[in-house]
């Protein structure tokens, strides 16, 4: 089960819509997957619970989701140069090493002018930090507003890539998991 992270809290979020489009590329694929949306966890109650035993129990459900997942494929806006900062305040609830070790993880950004180059570049970086395993294929969506008309992608090549990279994220869980290096930390 590869589980898409809506990396936004923001209500009505076009991260959302794109979530659901990867979602339905997954199925198409035959490969399980499911949509964390970030606006279903309330922030009010991550107040350094992260560094104890009394989680919230949508927090503890979010990771949960995480821990039984074979993948985590990040659909990321940019806010202000960056990730939002709701996206930087969950990951830095999860727990290490068994959230992040030798997980694979798959990203899109998107935005304007540069389709969420930057975000993802910072997300990477945290990855890789953390020793997950970074798929190197992104896809950035420029100018979302634009090709994004009620739930629908409008640009061909942005769907083949979609397509593309759905299908090959896929094959890399799996390679990852023949070789038995996926997700060690877990047991």
């Amino acid at each position: 089960m590869i589980t898409i992270i809506s990396g936004t809290n923001r209500p009505g979020a076009r991260s959302l819509e794109v979530s659901q489009i990867v979602l339905e590329c997954f199925r198409t694929h035959g490969v399980p997957a499911q949509i964390l949306d970030l606006k279903d966890i309330p922030y009010s109650e991550m107040t350094g619970s992260q560094y104890s035993e009394n989680k919230s129990p949508e927090l503890t459900k979010a990771l949960d989701m995480l821990h039984s997942s074979s993948g985590y494929y990040f659909v990321c806006p940019e806010y202000n140069g960056s990730m939002p900062g709701a996206l930087k305040y969950f990951i830095d609830h999860w727990e290490y090493p068994r959230t992040f070790e030798y997980i694979p993880v798959a990203f899109l950004g998107l935005g304007g002018r540069f389709g969420g180059l930057r975000p993802i570049e910072h997300l990477q970086q945290v990855m890789n930090y953390r020793n997950a395993y970074v798929f190197p294929e992104r896809i950035f969506l420029f100018n979302v507003w634009g090709i994004l008309k009620e739930g629908k992608l409008q640009d061909e090549l942005t769907m083949k890539l979609l397509e593309k990279q759905t299908l090959d994220f896929g094959r890399f869980i799996s390679a990852l998991e023949t070789a038995n290096l996926h997700g060690q930390h877990r047991k």
